[in-house]
């Protein structure tokens, strides 16, 4: 079952569908090439699909577009991983992308936690500010009530790290949002 979320601001418009268990299929431009790469990436490892219009105020920068983007992909992953559970809800990847090393590890908890270990040599990387993918993570996690931890081992090359995050992310969200018999929580409740 997909979910639909809106997000109407002075600063971004933006429209998503969204499927849990899909085909890894991402139908949605955000204006920002490299992030809809990334974006890509995310979906085909995630096995999930991501569709919808995006405009944001890129002649301002792509902060607003990117940390928006997190917060509807976050709240349309909350939905649609309460509507399917119970869920594995533990998941990691550990992923290479030429000579850099990431790794992912969540919890689909209800608890949202971003830990962020990640040094890039480039202050951007396909015209983005490599700290806004940061911001992505944050916004992503905090409203999809994820603990997320995101490490870079080494690597020298920024757009093979940053790939090789979302790759990783991707991945462990592939493994965590697998169905379970029941409940996996001591407490009876996230």
């Amino acid at each position: 079952m997909s979910v639909q979320i809106e997000r109407n601001t002075r600063e971004t418009q933006i429209s998503l569908t969204f499927e849990l268990c899909g085909e890894g299929k991402l139908e949605a431009k955000t204006g920002l090439p490299f992030f809809d790469h990334m974006l890509s990436a995310f979906a085909l490892h995630g096995g999930m699909d991501i569709a919808g219009s995006v405009k944001g105020d890129l002649e301002v920068d792509a902060h607003h577009t990117i940390e928006d983007f997190g917060i509807v992909l976050g709240t349309a992953f909350r939905r649609a991983a309460e509507e399917n559970a119970p869920l594995a809800r533990y998941g990691s990847a550990l992923v290479p992308m030429d000579e850099a090393l990431c790794s992912a590890v969540v919890d689909i908890s209800m608890r949202p936690y971003l830990v962020y270990q990640v040094e890039t040599p480039d202050a951007a990387v396909g015209n983005i500010e490599s700290q806004l993918f940061e911001e992505f993570f944050r916004a992503f996690a905090v409203q999809a009530g994820l603990t997320l931890h995101l490490k870079c081992e080494y690597g020298k090359n920024t757009h093979h790290i940053i790939e090789a995050l979302f790759k990783a992310c991707g991945r462990a969200l592939c493994a965590a949002k697998q169905p379970a018999e029941q409940l996996l929580s001591t407490k009876g409740t996230l």
